[in-house]
């Protein structure tokens, strides 16, 4: 199962491979050569396909949990000053995404959307420090009723280029249903409040939707 913001670019990759893969049959005479071209065209079609997966995860639902936005590793867990929304310190745990990862993102907790803007901006590498402050980026606050508002930021990174957020302020969404997308290599900042539980450590992997990043 592919996710929709996928469809266009896999159709083109698609296409492409397939015109390559003709194009080197009929104008290359090395037929080792071919081969090792379809090789690498597989490949990368197989990379394509494998970033836009979207797999079917079935999600245990608790108002009293945060759960990770995305897959990836953790990165980041430390009190920071959170400058755009709240203006004051929050508990930061960050997710990185390789590319390998899936890149779905969803909402760590439900309840209201009060805040969600976007931001274009440089393409540092997703790791760096800078990068949740410079990086094109997509800011959303999910007022929930438990942990009251949580921001979770989407950053792009060296190699992302396109972040697609679906929140809109004023309404309501559930925990673990998709916020968005970001293609190609990217990180998640999430913010919560001090008093908060975390369930994570440095390093750990992490799954969107299932695993919990913290608790009451």
């Amino acid at each position: 199962m592919f996710h929709k913001e996928g469809y266009t670019i896999i159709l083109t990759s698609l296409f492409i491979a397939i015109a390559l893969s003709v194009l080197a049959y009929f104008f290359i005479g090395n037929e080792l050569l071919v081969r090792g071209i379809n090789v690498v065209i597989l490949i990368l079609l197989f990379l394509v396909l494998q970033f836009f997966r979207n797999p079917k995860r079935n999600f245990t639902l608790n108002e009293d949990t945060v759960l990770s936005p995305v897959d990836g590793k953790v990165v980041v867990i430390e009190e920071v000053y959170e400058k755009e929304y709240f203006k004051e310190k929050r508990l930061q745990i960050s997710v990185f995404m390789s590319p390998i990862n899936v890149h779905v993102t969803r909402y760590p907790v439900g309840g209201d959307i009060v805040y969600s803007k976007y931001h274009p901006g440089k393409y540092l590498v997703a790791w760096h420090p800078k990068s949740s402050e410079e990086n094109e980026r997509s800011t959303v606050v999910v007022r929930s009723s438990q942990f009251g508002d949580v921001l979770h930021r989407q950053i792009a990174g060296a190699m992302a280029r396109r972040i697609v957020n679906y929140s809109e302020e004023g309404t309501t969404v559930a925990q673990a249903s998709d916020s968005g997308f970001i293609k190609f290599g990217s990180r998640v900042d999430v913010f919560l409040p001090l008093d908060a539980k975390v369930n994570v450590a440095l390093n750990q992997k992490v799954k969107g939707g299932l695993t919990i990043l913290a608790s009451k």
